[in-house]
């Protein structure tokens, strides 16, 4: 499940930014937002993967109240969760 959640953390880092730094330009300067209806709705899917999973495996990880509210919050920063992943999903033995 933790290799699952370093995979969907990865997509939705990426989903985020594709968004943000492609498909909403081209949409504001081209007027073109087909971009945008492509990938808000596998960017949300992943958004709302990430959070579940979050809250799932966050006894695994032994997350106090504070680091996992930085989890939580790294969805809606860009590049966030490719932070996460490098800092709080470490290599984990359950």
């Amino acid at each position: 499940m933790i290799t699952f959640f370093r995979i969907i953390a990865f997509l939705e880092g990426l989903s985020y930014l594709l968004l943000l730094f492609v498909a909403v330009p081209i949409k504001y300067l081209n007027g073109d937002p087909q971009y945008v209806k492509l990938l808000g709705m596998p960017h949300g899917i992943l958004f709302i993967g990430y959070i579940v999973l979050a809250i799932w495996l966050k006894p695994d990880f032994k997350w106090n109240q504070k680091t996992f509210l930085i989890v939580l919050a790294a969805s809606v920063i860009p590049f966030g969760t490719f932070y996460v992943e490098k800092k709080y999903l470490k290599p984990h033995t359950a």
